[in-house]
């Protein structure tokens, strides 16, 4: 409630003002590497290596093979390479966290704070991730794995995706909804005996076009008539059941991120095992939302080291671009940039760890204000600072012998990916009005 003084001042109540309200956060945050535990800093370290040493160097001899027609949609023999290099260096698995996998029975046992860091190293070059198995949409569906499969399905599915020896895709978005709202979902799966039979029109089913896809996690509906959370079930499809037709591989602003590739698939009348089920009818929306949260700070870990990579680029360019007889760099439009920049990618770093950091210690539906907040945020800051540096690198910014053009596109698609920026502005509004009890809405 609100008070007013004789005066007609509006006086705040104690709950205003605290966007912390009933969220006390134990500790203190890790602001930085050498707050980490010895064994996450060296890690880290490892990684950083590891990446500086095998994979920048082989940036531009897999951009040519994944853009070159006739090898795109294969994969190149060092990709698994390096696979195995890491893997051998005890570089594997590295996302999975504390809490879903507390004994480190699957994963390195880091926490999300932890990985936080490890991830923004990742980030910061487009195949940062796979060497260390540690790429979406797999992190999450084996994540979703972890959490809700059975024994059978552990051991058909999660075995071999822990083990890097497949990959998976994730089939929620279809074209004819609004799916952002997931109780939007037309797709059905039916019972029929000891079978369940699955019909639907997906797309956006990002990694269904690598050919080490073998297992599909596909969002339908079960029971239509059920309360609107409990229509959905999530169910694994083989990705060679019969009944499934690959229309096309979709594009981000023309990149196709071969050979990983986001599909337009039809799924008509796939019939899979009662047993692929993921954890009972209508537990699809509550599956969704789990696996969303820690899939959604991966993405904004990895994008901060992305503006991280825009920056430096742009730093780079701008001393050594001449233009009226200066260098880029001595222009004060050109400072602003990057000052403002490096402000921008400080605040965005401090609200993701805070958001990890409140995962680990408080639980992810305690941090969902904050998961929200850096989903919303942290694309737009990255996608501004890949701007800024596209300006700065003129006509090489725009086109193919640029790093900057695909970072751009992802970056922007992220904004819808995994909830458009205004369900998030929406989730967040409603958290914040709830805390200081003013309305519902």
């Amino acid at each position: 409630m609100t008070s007013h003084s004789s005066k007609g001042f509006r006086i705040p109540s104690p709950n205003e003002y605290s966007t912390s309200q009933d969220r006390a956060i134990p500790g203190a945050l890790p602001l930085s590497v050498s707050a980490l535990s010895p064994r996450a800093q060296d890690i880290f370290k490892r990684v950083k290596t590891f990446i500086a040493e095998n994979v920048l160097p082989f940036e531009i001899e897999f951009f040519r093979w994944s853009t070159d027609p006739k090898t795109k949609w294969t994969i190149h023999p060092k990709v698994e390479e390096l696979k195995a290099k890491a893997k051998s260096q005890g570089l594997w698995n590295l996302f999975l966290p504390k809490e879903s996998d507390p004994e480190g029975k699957h994963g390195a046992g880091l926490t999300n704070i932890e990985y936080a860091f490890i991830a923004e190293e990742m980030g910061k070059t487009h195949l940062g991730s796979e060497p260390f198995n540690c790429s979406a949409p797999d992190t999450g569906n084996m994540e979703v794995l972890v959490r809700y499969g059975t024994e059978e399905q552990k051991e058909k599915w999660l075995k071999p995706l822990l083990e890097g020896k497949i990959r998976s895709c994730f089939s929620m978005t279809e074209p004819a909804v609004a799916s952002s709202d997931a109780t939007n979902i037309r797709a059905s799966i039916k019972r029929e005996g000891n079978e369940y039979v699955i019909n639907g029109h997906k797309w956006w089913s990002s990694g269904a076009m690598d050919p080490r896809c073998k297992v599909i996690i596909f969002m339908g509906k079960t029971n239509p008539s059920a309360a609107i959370h409990q229509q959905q079930s999530m169910i694994l499809i083989p990705m060679d059941a019969p009944g499934i037709k690959i229309v096309r591989p979709l594009s981000v602003f023309g990149f196709d991120d071969a050979p990983h590739g986001h599909a337009e698939i039809l799924f008509e009348n796939v019939r899979v095992p009662v047993s692929n089920l993921l954890f009972g009818e209508g537990r699809g929306f509550e599956i969704a939302q789990g696996r969303l949260g820690p899939g959604r700070i991966h993405h904004c870990m990895r994008t901060i080291g992305m503006a991280e990579r825009a920056l430096a680029l742009m730093v780079d360019r701008a001393q050594n671009r001449v233009a009226f007889g200066k260098p880029l760099v001595q222009q004060n439009s050109i400072q602003q940039d990057i000052a403002k920049s490096r402000i921008d990618i400080e605040q965005s770093r401090l609200l993701v760890l805070k958001a990890a950091y409140m995962m680990d210690t408080v639980g992810n539906k305690v941090a969902a204000p904050e998961i929200a907040m850096i989903k919303a945020s942290v694309p737009k800051m990255t996608g501004k600072i890949i701007d800024r540096a596209i300006q700065v690198h003129g006509g090489m910014g725009v086109c193919q012998d640029s790093e900057l053009p695909p970072m751009y596109a992802w970056s922007r698609v992220l904004r819808i990916a995994d909830g458009p920026d205004e369900v998030h502005y929406r989730a967040i509004a409603r958290m914040e009005m709830r805390t200081q009890n003013l309305s519902k809405l």
